[in-house]
Protein backbone atom coordinates (compact mmCIF):
# COMPACT_ATOMS: atom_id res chain seq x y z
CA UNK A 1 0.00 0.00 0.00
CA UNK A 2 2.72 2.39 1.09
CA UNK A 3 4.96 1.47 -1.84
CA UNK A 4 2.16 2.09 -4.31
CA UNK A 5 1.34 5.46 -2.83
CA UNK A 6 4.83 6.88 -3.18
CA UNK A 7 4.93 7.04 -7.01
CA UNK A 8 1.38 8.39 -7.09
CA UNK A 9 2.32 11.11 -4.58
CA UNK A 10 5.48 11.93 -6.52
CA UNK A 11 3.54 12.26 -9.79
CA UNK A 12 1.03 14.63 -8.19
CA UNK A 13 3.72 16.68 -6.45
CA UNK A 14 6.09 16.99 -9.40
CA UNK A 15 3.29 17.63 -11.86
CA UNK A 16 1.53 20.06 -9.55
CA UNK A 17 4.72 21.98 -8.77
CA UNK A 18 5.66 22.16 -12.46
CA UNK A 19 2.22 23.47 -13.42
CA UNK A 20 2.32 25.92 -10.49
CA UNK A 21 5.74 27.30 -11.54
CA UNK A 22 4.77 27.48 -15.20
CA UNK A 23 1.57 29.24 -14.20
CA UNK A 24 3.57 31.82 -12.22
CA UNK A 25 5.77 32.37 -15.28
CA UNK A 26 2.80 32.84 -17.61
CA UNK A 27 1.04 35.12 -15.13
CA UNK A 28 4.17 37.28 -14.76
CA UNK A 29 4.74 37.35 -18.52
CA UNK A 30 1.15 38.34 -19.27
CA UNK A 31 1.01 41.00 -16.56
CA UNK A 32 4.35 42.50 -17.62
CA UNK A 33 3.09 42.98 -21.16
CA UNK A 34 -0.34 44.30 -20.16
CA UNK A 35 1.05 46.63 -17.49
CA UNK A 36 4.46 47.19 -19.08
CA UNK A 37 4.06 50.92 -19.74
CA UNK A 38 2.78 51.53 -16.23
CA UNK A 39 5.63 49.53 -14.71
CA UNK A 40 8.23 51.49 -16.69
CA UNK A 41 6.67 54.81 -15.68
CA UNK A 42 6.73 53.74 -12.05
CA UNK A 43 10.35 52.62 -12.25
CA UNK A 44 11.38 55.87 -13.91
CA UNK A 45 9.55 57.81 -11.18
CA UNK A 46 11.71 56.32 -8.40
CA UNK A 47 13.48 59.11 -6.52
CA UNK A 48 15.16 59.53 -3.17
CA UNK A 49 11.69 59.89 -1.62
CA UNK A 50 11.60 56.75 0.51
CA UNK A 51 7.80 56.48 0.67
CA UNK A 52 7.42 56.87 -3.09
CA UNK A 53 10.12 54.24 -3.69
CA UNK A 54 8.49 51.79 -1.28
CA UNK A 55 5.08 52.38 -2.87
CA UNK A 56 6.47 51.82 -6.36
CA UNK A 57 8.20 48.61 -5.25
CA UNK A 58 4.92 47.38 -3.76
CA UNK A 59 2.81 48.16 -6.85
CA UNK A 60 5.34 46.86 -9.38
CA UNK A 61 5.68 43.58 -7.49
CA UNK A 62 1.91 43.31 -7.21
CA UNK A 63 1.69 43.72 -10.98
CA UNK A 64 4.45 41.24 -11.87
CA UNK A 65 3.65 38.89 -8.95
CA UNK A 66 7.30 38.26 -8.11
CA UNK A 67 9.68 40.04 -5.75
CA UNK A 68 12.53 38.24 -7.52
CA UNK A 69 11.59 39.86 -10.84
CA UNK A 70 11.41 43.29 -9.18
CA UNK A 71 14.69 42.86 -7.31
CA UNK A 72 16.49 41.74 -10.46
CA UNK A 73 15.06 44.75 -12.31
CA UNK A 74 16.30 47.03 -9.52
CA UNK A 75 19.79 45.49 -9.56
CA UNK A 76 19.97 46.02 -13.32
CA UNK A 77 18.78 49.63 -13.12
CA UNK A 78 21.19 50.49 -10.30
CA UNK A 79 24.00 48.85 -12.25
CA UNK A 80 23.10 51.07 -15.23
CA UNK A 81 23.05 54.20 -13.02
CA UNK A 82 19.35 54.62 -13.83
CA UNK A 83 18.39 54.32 -10.15
CA UNK A 84 20.11 55.65 -7.05
CA UNK A 85 20.98 53.42 -4.10
CA UNK A 86 18.48 55.11 -1.74
CA UNK A 87 15.63 54.64 -4.21
CA UNK A 88 16.64 51.01 -4.85
CA UNK A 89 16.53 50.20 -1.13
CA UNK A 90 13.03 51.65 -0.93
CA UNK A 91 11.86 49.61 -3.93
CA UNK A 92 13.30 46.41 -2.41
CA UNK A 93 11.41 47.05 0.83
CA UNK A 94 8.19 47.65 -1.09
CA UNK A 95 8.76 44.52 -3.18
CA UNK A 96 8.87 42.42 -0.01
CA UNK A 97 5.36 43.61 0.82
CA UNK A 98 4.10 43.20 -2.75
CA UNK A 99 5.15 39.57 -2.96
CA UNK A 100 2.75 38.66 -0.12
CA UNK A 101 -0.20 39.33 -2.45
CA UNK A 102 0.36 35.84 -3.88
CA UNK A 103 -0.74 34.31 -0.57
CA UNK A 104 -3.98 36.28 -0.60
CA UNK A 105 -4.65 35.23 -4.20
CA UNK A 106 -4.27 31.63 -3.08
CA UNK A 107 -6.60 32.36 -0.15
CA UNK A 108 -9.41 32.87 -2.64
CA UNK A 109 -11.54 29.75 -2.54
CA UNK A 110 -11.44 29.09 -6.27
CA UNK A 111 -8.95 26.23 -6.37
CA UNK A 112 -11.49 23.88 -7.91
CA UNK A 113 -12.01 26.37 -10.73
CA UNK A 114 -8.35 26.37 -11.73
CA UNK A 115 -8.74 23.85 -14.54
CA UNK A 116 -11.77 25.46 -16.28
CA UNK A 117 -10.15 28.88 -15.83
CA UNK A 118 -7.00 27.50 -17.45
CA UNK A 119 -8.98 26.02 -20.35
CA UNK A 120 -11.02 29.13 -21.12
CA UNK A 121 -7.95 31.38 -20.94
CA UNK A 122 -6.05 29.01 -23.24
CA UNK A 123 -8.71 29.53 -25.92
CA UNK A 124 -8.31 33.30 -25.43
CA UNK A 125 -4.53 33.07 -25.82
CA UNK A 126 -4.85 30.98 -28.97
CA UNK A 127 -7.70 32.73 -30.77
CA UNK A 128 -8.04 36.32 -29.52
CA UNK A 129 -6.69 39.14 -31.68
CA UNK A 130 -4.91 42.11 -30.22
CA UNK A 131 -1.79 41.86 -28.11
CA UNK A 132 -3.27 43.22 -24.88
CA UNK A 133 -6.22 40.83 -25.03
CA UNK A 134 -4.00 37.84 -25.74
CA UNK A 135 -1.56 38.61 -22.92
CA UNK A 136 -4.44 39.33 -20.55
CA UNK A 137 -5.66 35.82 -21.41
CA UNK A 138 -2.13 34.51 -20.79
CA UNK A 139 -2.13 36.10 -17.32
CA UNK A 140 -5.49 34.49 -16.53
CA UNK A 141 -4.20 31.18 -17.93
CA UNK A 142 -1.26 31.49 -15.53
CA UNK A 143 -3.60 32.11 -12.60
CA UNK A 144 -5.62 29.04 -13.57
CA UNK A 145 -2.43 26.95 -13.73
CA UNK A 146 -1.38 28.22 -10.29
CA UNK A 147 -4.66 27.08 -8.73
CA UNK A 148 -4.72 23.81 -10.65
CA UNK A 149 -1.12 23.07 -9.67
CA UNK A 150 -1.94 23.85 -6.04
CA UNK A 151 -4.89 21.41 -6.13
CA UNK A 152 -2.65 18.69 -7.59
CA UNK A 153 -0.05 19.24 -4.87
CA UNK A 154 -2.76 19.17 -2.20
CA UNK A 155 -4.09 15.88 -3.59
CA UNK A 156 -0.57 14.50 -3.62
CA UNK A 157 0.01 15.40 0.03
CA UNK A 158 -3.27 13.96 1.35
CA UNK A 159 -1.98 10.37 1.73
CA UNK A 160 1.01 11.62 3.75
CA UNK A 161 -1.20 11.89 6.85
CA UNK A 162 -1.69 8.12 6.84
CA UNK A 163 1.98 7.24 6.32
CA UNK A 164 3.94 7.05 9.61
CA UNK A 165 7.30 7.38 7.81
CA UNK A 166 6.39 10.78 6.38
CA UNK A 167 4.65 11.88 9.57
CA UNK A 168 7.82 11.26 11.56
CA UNK A 169 9.85 13.15 8.95
CA UNK A 170 7.72 16.27 9.25
CA UNK A 171 7.80 16.04 13.04
CA UNK A 172 11.56 16.74 12.88
CA UNK A 173 10.91 20.43 12.22
CA UNK A 174 7.62 21.11 13.99
CA UNK A 175 7.53 24.69 15.33
CA UNK A 176 6.73 23.75 18.93
CA UNK A 177 9.69 25.68 20.40
CA UNK A 178 12.30 28.22 19.32
CA UNK A 179 14.58 25.54 17.83
CA UNK A 180 11.65 24.10 15.91
CA UNK A 181 10.81 27.56 14.55
CA UNK A 182 14.41 27.96 13.35
CA UNK A 183 14.32 24.51 11.71
CA UNK A 184 11.06 25.33 9.94
CA UNK A 185 12.39 28.68 8.74
CA UNK A 186 15.52 26.92 7.48
CA UNK A 187 13.35 24.46 5.52
CA UNK A 188 11.51 27.38 3.91
CA UNK A 189 14.82 29.03 3.03
CA UNK A 190 16.36 25.88 1.52
CA UNK A 191 13.27 24.93 -0.50
CA UNK A 192 13.10 28.47 -1.91
CA UNK A 193 16.78 28.32 -2.81
CA UNK A 194 16.14 25.08 -4.69
CA UNK A 195 12.98 26.03 -6.59
CA UNK A 196 14.04 29.70 -7.00
CA UNK A 197 10.56 30.92 -6.11
CA UNK A 198 9.13 31.94 -2.74
CA UNK A 199 5.66 31.66 -4.29
CA UNK A 200 6.30 28.00 -5.11
CA UNK A 201 7.41 27.34 -1.53
CA UNK A 202 4.32 29.17 -0.33
CA UNK A 203 2.15 26.96 -2.56
CA UNK A 204 3.82 23.77 -1.29
CA UNK A 205 3.42 24.92 2.32
CA UNK A 206 -0.26 25.79 1.85
CA UNK A 207 -0.84 22.39 0.21
CA UNK A 208 0.82 20.64 3.18
CA UNK A 209 -1.12 22.68 5.72
CA UNK A 210 -4.48 22.26 3.99
CA UNK A 211 -4.10 18.49 4.10
CA UNK A 212 -3.16 18.50 7.80
CA UNK A 213 0.40 17.27 7.25
CA UNK A 214 1.84 20.32 9.05
CA UNK A 215 0.13 22.63 11.51
CA UNK A 216 -0.34 26.37 11.25
CA UNK A 217 2.67 27.28 13.43
CA UNK A 218 5.04 25.18 11.35
CA UNK A 219 3.63 26.44 8.06
CA UNK A 220 3.95 30.04 9.25
CA UNK A 221 7.58 29.53 10.26
CA UNK A 222 8.36 27.92 6.88
CA UNK A 223 6.85 30.87 5.05
CA UNK A 224 8.89 33.33 7.13
CA UNK A 225 12.04 31.45 6.08
CA UNK A 226 11.22 31.90 2.39
CA UNK A 227 12.12 35.57 2.75
CA UNK A 228 15.79 34.62 3.07
CA UNK A 229 15.74 32.09 0.24
CA UNK A 230 14.23 34.58 -2.21
CA UNK A 231 17.23 36.92 -1.87
CA UNK A 232 19.50 34.54 -3.77
CA UNK A 233 18.09 35.67 -7.13
CA UNK A 234 19.05 39.31 -6.56
CA UNK A 235 22.41 38.30 -5.13
CA UNK A 236 23.25 36.22 -8.21
CA UNK A 237 22.17 39.13 -10.45
CA UNK A 238 24.64 41.40 -8.62
CA UNK A 239 27.68 39.20 -9.24
CA UNK A 240 30.04 41.05 -11.55
CA UNK A 241 27.94 44.22 -11.32
CA UNK A 242 29.04 47.66 -10.16
CA UNK A 243 29.45 48.50 -6.51
CA UNK A 244 26.02 50.13 -6.08
CA UNK A 245 24.30 47.05 -7.52
CA UNK A 246 26.21 44.90 -5.02
CA UNK A 247 25.24 47.24 -2.20
CA UNK A 248 21.59 46.86 -3.19
CA UNK A 249 21.85 43.06 -3.21
CA UNK A 250 23.65 43.02 0.15
CA UNK A 251 20.91 45.17 1.64
CA UNK A 252 18.28 42.76 0.31
CA UNK A 253 20.04 39.82 1.96
CA UNK A 254 20.78 41.65 5.23
CA UNK A 255 17.31 43.17 5.46
CA UNK A 256 15.58 39.81 5.17
CA UNK A 257 18.00 37.92 7.42
CA UNK A 258 17.67 40.52 10.18
CA UNK A 259 13.88 40.56 9.85
CA UNK A 260 13.66 36.77 10.02
CA UNK A 261 16.02 36.68 13.02
CA UNK A 262 13.83 39.11 14.97
CA UNK A 263 10.50 37.51 14.05
CA UNK A 264 11.65 33.94 14.77
CA UNK A 265 12.78 35.04 18.25
CA UNK A 266 9.31 36.49 18.89
CA UNK A 267 7.40 33.97 16.80
CA UNK A 268 5.74 31.77 19.45
CA UNK A 269 5.41 34.16 22.43
CA UNK A 270 4.39 37.35 20.55
CA UNK A 271 3.98 37.08 16.79
CA UNK A 272 1.57 34.15 16.41
CA UNK A 273 -0.67 35.28 19.29
CA UNK A 274 -0.89 38.68 17.57
CA UNK A 275 -1.85 37.05 14.26
CA UNK A 276 -4.46 34.85 15.98
CA UNK A 277 -6.03 37.60 18.08
CA UNK A 278 -5.80 40.69 15.87
CA UNK A 279 -5.52 39.62 12.24
CA UNK A 280 -7.57 36.41 12.34
CA UNK A 281 -10.05 37.76 14.89
CA UNK A 282 -9.60 34.80 17.25
CA UNK A 283 -10.33 32.19 14.57
CA UNK A 284 -7.95 29.22 14.81
CA UNK A 285 -6.39 28.39 11.40
CA UNK A 286 -5.85 24.81 12.66
CA UNK A 287 -9.64 24.39 12.85
CA UNK A 288 -10.71 21.49 10.65
CA UNK A 289 -14.24 20.95 9.42
CA UNK A 290 -15.78 17.44 9.46
CA UNK A 291 -15.26 17.32 5.70
CA UNK A 292 -11.51 17.54 6.30
CA UNK A 293 -11.20 21.12 5.04
CA UNK A 294 -9.18 23.79 6.88
CA UNK A 295 -11.20 26.90 5.91
CA UNK A 296 -8.95 29.48 7.55
CA UNK A 297 -5.51 27.93 7.00
CA UNK A 298 -4.54 29.66 3.74
CA UNK A 299 -5.68 33.08 5.01
CA UNK A 300 -3.72 32.53 8.24
CA UNK A 301 -0.52 31.66 6.36
CA UNK A 302 -1.00 34.67 4.06
CA UNK A 303 -1.47 36.86 7.14
CA UNK A 304 1.78 35.57 8.69
CA UNK A 305 3.63 36.39 5.46
CA UNK A 306 2.06 39.84 4.97
CA UNK A 307 2.36 41.09 8.56
CA UNK A 308 6.00 39.98 8.72
CA UNK A 309 6.93 42.00 5.63
CA UNK A 310 4.82 45.03 6.60
CA UNK A 311 6.32 45.18 10.10
CA UNK A 312 9.91 44.84 8.87
CA UNK A 313 9.25 47.48 6.20
CA UNK A 314 7.88 49.94 8.78
CA UNK A 315 10.93 49.34 10.97
CA UNK A 316 13.40 49.98 8.13
CA UNK A 317 11.75 52.84 6.18
CA UNK A 318 12.87 55.61 8.60
CA UNK A 319 16.47 54.46 8.27
CA UNK A 320 16.84 54.14 4.49
CA UNK A 321 19.28 57.06 4.20
CA UNK A 322 21.53 55.96 7.11
CA UNK A 323 21.47 52.40 5.75
CA UNK A 324 22.50 53.62 2.29
CA UNK A 325 25.32 55.69 3.82
CA UNK A 326 26.47 52.70 5.86
CA UNK A 327 26.50 50.49 2.77
CA UNK A 328 28.60 53.07 0.91
CA UNK A 329 31.10 52.95 3.75
CA UNK A 330 31.13 49.16 4.16
CA UNK A 331 30.98 48.01 0.53
CA UNK A 332 33.80 49.73 -1.31
CA UNK A 333 34.51 49.59 -5.00
CA UNK A 334 38.06 49.14 -6.20
CA UNK A 335 39.67 52.42 -7.40
CA UNK A 336 39.69 51.07 -10.94
CA UNK A 337 37.11 48.34 -11.11
CA UNK A 338 37.67 46.10 -14.10
CA UNK A 339 34.61 45.84 -16.33
CA UNK A 340 33.93 43.13 -18.86
CA UNK A 341 32.03 45.70 -20.92
CA UNK A 342 32.38 49.39 -21.69
CA UNK A 343 28.67 49.84 -21.11
CA UNK A 344 26.60 49.20 -17.99
CA UNK A 345 24.58 46.60 -19.83
CA UNK A 346 23.97 43.42 -17.87
CA UNK A 347 23.90 40.60 -20.41
CA UNK A 348 22.34 38.30 -17.81
CA UNK A 349 19.19 40.41 -17.63
CA UNK A 350 17.79 39.95 -21.15
CA UNK A 351 15.20 37.66 -19.54
CA UNK A 352 13.79 40.81 -17.89
CA UNK A 353 12.78 42.79 -21.00
CA UNK A 354 11.48 45.89 -19.19
CA UNK A 355 14.82 46.34 -17.43
CA UNK A 356 16.86 45.42 -20.48
CA UNK A 357 15.17 47.96 -22.76
CA UNK A 358 15.68 50.69 -20.14
CA UNK A 359 19.37 49.78 -19.87
CA UNK A 360 19.99 49.88 -23.62
CA UNK A 361 18.00 53.11 -23.94
CA UNK A 362 20.21 54.68 -21.27
CA UNK A 363 23.37 53.63 -23.11
CA UNK A 364 22.09 55.07 -26.40
CA UNK A 365 21.19 58.35 -24.69
CA UNK A 366 24.69 58.46 -23.24
CA UNK A 367 26.17 57.79 -26.69
CA UNK A 368 24.08 60.69 -28.00
CA UNK A 369 25.65 63.05 -25.44
CA UNK A 370 29.18 61.85 -26.25
CA UNK A 371 28.69 62.31 -30.00
CA UNK A 372 27.39 65.84 -29.43
CA UNK A 373 30.48 66.59 -27.31
CA UNK A 374 32.69 65.27 -30.12
CA UNK A 375 31.06 67.76 -32.48
CA UNK A 376 31.82 70.66 -30.12
CA UNK A 377 35.39 69.45 -29.60
CA UNK A 378 35.86 69.28 -33.37
CA UNK A 379 35.03 72.97 -33.71
CA UNK A 380 37.40 73.85 -30.89
CA UNK A 381 40.22 71.92 -32.56
CA UNK A 382 39.84 73.36 -36.07
CA UNK A 383 39.60 76.96 -34.81
CA UNK A 384 42.66 76.60 -32.58
CA UNK A 385 45.86 77.43 -34.47
CA UNK A 386 47.93 75.48 -31.93
CA UNK A 387 45.88 72.31 -32.42
CA UNK A 388 45.24 70.95 -28.93
CA UNK A 389 46.83 67.49 -29.17
CA UNK A 390 45.18 66.24 -25.99
CA UNK A 391 41.76 67.16 -27.36
CA UNK A 392 42.60 65.52 -30.70
CA UNK A 393 43.59 62.29 -28.95
CA UNK A 394 40.44 62.46 -26.81
CA UNK A 395 38.23 62.82 -29.92
CA UNK A 396 39.74 59.80 -31.67
CA UNK A 397 39.63 57.78 -28.47
CA UNK A 398 35.98 58.72 -28.00
CA UNK A 399 35.19 57.55 -31.52
CA UNK A 400 36.83 54.17 -30.82
CA UNK A 401 34.85 53.81 -27.59
CA UNK A 402 31.58 54.62 -29.35
CA UNK A 403 32.38 51.93 -31.94
CA UNK A 404 32.83 49.37 -29.15
CA UNK A 405 29.74 50.55 -27.28
CA UNK A 406 27.67 50.23 -30.45
CA UNK A 407 28.93 46.67 -30.85
CA UNK A 408 27.97 45.82 -27.24
CA UNK A 409 24.52 47.41 -27.57
CA UNK A 410 23.94 45.49 -30.80
CA UNK A 411 24.86 42.16 -29.19
CA UNK A 412 22.71 42.98 -26.16
CA UNK A 413 19.65 43.91 -28.21
CA UNK A 414 20.12 40.93 -30.51
CA UNK A 415 20.04 38.66 -27.45
CA UNK A 416 16.98 40.51 -26.18
CA UNK A 417 15.12 40.07 -29.47
CA UNK A 418 15.76 36.32 -29.25
CA UNK A 419 13.45 36.01 -26.22
CA UNK A 420 9.66 36.26 -26.20
CA UNK A 421 8.83 39.98 -26.25
CA UNK A 422 5.70 42.05 -26.52
CA UNK A 423 5.22 43.83 -29.84
CA UNK A 424 5.96 47.27 -28.32
CA UNK A 425 9.20 46.17 -26.63
CA UNK A 426 10.35 44.35 -29.77
CA UNK A 427 9.68 47.46 -31.89
CA UNK A 428 11.56 49.61 -29.40
CA UNK A 429 14.49 47.19 -29.41
CA UNK A 430 14.69 47.31 -33.21
CA UNK A 431 14.52 51.11 -33.13
CA UNK A 432 17.35 51.18 -30.59
CA UNK A 433 19.46 48.95 -32.84
CA UNK A 434 19.03 51.51 -35.61
CA UNK A 435 19.77 54.42 -33.27
CA UNK A 436 22.97 52.85 -31.98
CA UNK A 437 24.18 52.38 -35.56
CA UNK A 438 23.22 55.91 -36.62
CA UNK A 439 24.90 57.63 -33.66
CA UNK A 440 28.04 55.57 -34.27
CA UNK A 441 28.00 56.65 -37.92
CA UNK A 442 27.78 60.33 -36.93
CA UNK A 443 30.83 59.87 -34.68
CA UNK A 444 32.70 58.24 -37.59
CA UNK A 445 32.11 61.30 -39.80
CA UNK A 446 33.18 63.67 -37.01
CA UNK A 447 36.45 61.74 -36.79
CA UNK A 448 36.75 61.76 -40.61
CA UNK A 449 36.46 65.58 -40.71
CA UNK A 450 39.20 65.86 -38.09
CA UNK A 451 41.43 63.50 -40.10
CA UNK A 452 40.97 65.67 -43.20
CA UNK A 453 42.07 68.79 -41.33
CA UNK A 454 45.08 66.96 -39.87
CA UNK A 455 46.01 65.62 -43.32
CA UNK A 456 46.15 69.16 -44.70
CA UNK A 457 48.21 70.25 -41.71
CA UNK A 458 50.70 67.42 -42.23
CA UNK A 459 50.99 68.40 -45.93
CA UNK A 460 51.65 72.04 -44.97
CA UNK A 461 48.55 73.45 -46.70
CA UNK A 462 45.56 75.27 -45.23
CA UNK A 463 42.12 76.41 -46.21
CA UNK A 464 41.70 80.02 -47.22
CA UNK A 465 39.91 82.27 -44.69
CA UNK A 466 36.79 82.23 -46.87
CA UNK A 467 36.82 78.42 -47.14
CA UNK A 468 37.40 78.07 -43.43
CA UNK A 469 34.52 80.44 -42.66
CA UNK A 470 32.18 78.56 -45.00
CA UNK A 471 32.95 75.21 -43.39
CA UNK A 472 32.63 76.61 -39.86
CA UNK A 473 29.26 78.04 -40.80
CA UNK A 474 28.26 74.62 -42.13
CA UNK A 475 29.50 73.04 -38.90
CA UNK A 476 27.29 75.38 -36.86
CA UNK A 477 24.29 74.58 -39.05
CA UNK A 478 24.84 70.84 -38.45
CA UNK A 479 25.25 71.46 -34.70
CA UNK A 480 21.95 73.34 -34.60
CA UNK A 481 20.31 70.55 -36.61
CA UNK A 482 21.73 68.02 -34.13
CA UNK A 483 20.21 69.97 -31.22
CA UNK A 484 16.78 69.92 -32.85
CA UNK A 485 17.02 66.17 -33.39
CA UNK A 486 18.28 65.70 -29.83
CA UNK A 487 15.30 67.60 -28.42
CA UNK A 488 12.87 65.18 -30.05
CA UNK A 489 14.98 62.19 -29.04
CA UNK A 490 15.37 63.24 -25.40
CA UNK A 491 11.70 64.14 -24.94
CA UNK A 492 10.44 61.09 -26.87
CA UNK A 493 8.04 63.36 -28.75
CA UNK A 494 9.72 63.27 -32.12
CA UNK A 495 6.46 63.38 -34.04
CA UNK A 496 6.14 67.03 -32.95
CA UNK A 497 9.49 67.88 -34.55
CA UNK A 498 9.47 65.55 -37.55
CA UNK A 499 8.15 68.06 -40.12
CA UNK A 500 10.58 70.72 -38.93
CA UNK A 501 13.49 68.31 -39.12
CA UNK A 502 12.59 67.21 -42.65
CA UNK A 503 12.31 70.85 -43.69
CA UNK A 504 15.64 71.70 -42.02
CA UNK A 505 17.20 68.66 -43.69
CA UNK A 506 16.23 69.97 -47.12
CA UNK A 507 17.63 73.40 -46.22
CA UNK A 508 20.95 71.89 -45.10
CA UNK A 509 21.16 69.90 -48.34
CA UNK A 510 20.49 73.04 -50.37
CA UNK A 511 23.14 74.92 -48.40
CA UNK A 512 25.74 72.25 -49.10
CA UNK A 513 24.89 72.27 -52.83
CA UNK A 514 25.28 76.05 -52.91
CA UNK A 515 28.58 75.76 -51.07
CA UNK A 516 29.78 73.18 -53.59
CA UNK A 517 28.74 75.40 -56.53
CA UNK A 518 30.64 78.34 -55.06
CA UNK A 519 33.68 76.15 -54.73
CA UNK A 520 33.54 75.06 -58.38
CA UNK A 521 33.21 78.70 -59.49
CA UNK A 522 36.14 79.60 -57.26
CA UNK A 523 38.30 77.02 -59.02
CA UNK A 524 37.61 78.84 -62.30
CA UNK A 525 38.84 82.15 -60.92
CA UNK A 526 41.81 81.19 -58.76
CA UNK A 527 44.39 78.47 -58.23
CA UNK A 528 43.64 76.13 -55.35
CA UNK A 529 45.90 73.37 -54.06
CA UNK A 530 44.46 69.99 -55.19
CA UNK A 531 44.65 68.62 -51.63
CA UNK A 532 42.85 71.70 -50.29
CA UNK A 533 40.16 71.39 -52.97
CA UNK A 534 39.48 67.70 -52.38
CA UNK A 535 39.64 68.09 -48.59
CA UNK A 536 37.19 70.99 -48.70
CA UNK A 537 34.66 68.92 -50.67
CA UNK A 538 35.25 65.82 -48.54
CA UNK A 539 34.60 67.83 -45.37
CA UNK A 540 31.39 69.27 -46.85
CA UNK A 541 30.27 65.78 -47.87
CA UNK A 542 31.05 64.44 -44.37
CA UNK A 543 28.76 67.09 -42.88
CA UNK A 544 26.07 66.12 -45.37
CA UNK A 545 26.39 62.49 -44.29
CA UNK A 546 26.12 63.58 -40.63
CA UNK A 547 22.88 65.32 -41.49
CA UNK A 548 21.57 62.20 -43.26
CA UNK A 549 22.27 60.02 -40.23
CA UNK A 550 20.68 62.55 -37.88
CA UNK A 551 17.55 62.48 -40.05
CA UNK A 552 17.63 58.67 -39.88
CA UNK A 553 17.71 58.95 -36.07
CA UNK A 554 14.48 60.91 -36.11
CA UNK A 555 12.80 58.46 -38.45
CA UNK A 556 13.97 55.51 -36.36
CA UNK A 557 12.40 57.03 -33.25
CA UNK A 558 8.95 57.22 -34.82
CA UNK A 559 9.20 53.71 -36.27
CA UNK A 560 11.04 54.01 -39.60
CA UNK A 561 10.78 55.89 -42.87
CA UNK A 562 7.29 54.64 -43.72
CA UNK A 563 5.84 55.78 -40.40
CA UNK A 564 7.70 59.07 -40.68
CA UNK A 565 6.22 59.62 -44.14
CA UNK A 566 2.73 58.89 -42.80
CA UNK A 567 3.22 61.37 -39.94
CA UNK A 568 4.33 64.11 -42.34
CA UNK A 569 1.52 63.42 -44.80
CA UNK A 570 -1.00 63.53 -41.98
CA UNK A 571 0.37 66.86 -40.77
CA UNK A 572 0.29 68.25 -44.31
CA UNK A 573 -3.35 67.18 -44.74
CA UNK A 574 -4.29 68.85 -41.47
CA UNK A 575 -2.43 72.01 -42.48
CA UNK A 576 -4.16 71.97 -45.86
Amino acid sequence: MTVGLVPEMAFHLVGGLGIFLLGMKYMQQGLQVVAGDRIRRMINAVTANRFLAVGIGLFVTTLVQSSSVTSVMVIGLVNSELMALNGAIGVIIGANIGTTITGWILALKIGQYGLPLLGLAAFGWLFLRGERLRYSALAVLGIGMVFFGLELMKDGFEPVRDLPEFASLFQLFEATDYLGVLKSALVGCVVTLIVQSSSATLGITIALANTGVVDFQTAGAVVVGTNIGTTITAYLASLGADVNARRTAYFHVGFNILGVAVITALFLPVYLPFIDAVVMGGVDPNLQQPTGVFPYMTAGIAAVHSVFNIVTALLFIPFITPIANALRGLVKGAPTEARDHLTHLDFGLVSSPLTAIEQSGFEIARTDRHVRTMLDDLRTIVTDEKRDRALIDKTFQQEDIIDDVQSEVTRFLTDLLAVDLSHDVAEEARAQLRLADEFESVSDYVANVLKLYLRMEDAGVTLSPVQQEELLDLHDVISTYYDTVHKGFAQDTFELYLSDIHRDSREVTAKIRALRDRHWHRLSDETVEPLVSTSYMDIANAYRRMKDHLLNIGEAIVGGKDIARQVIESEEEMAG
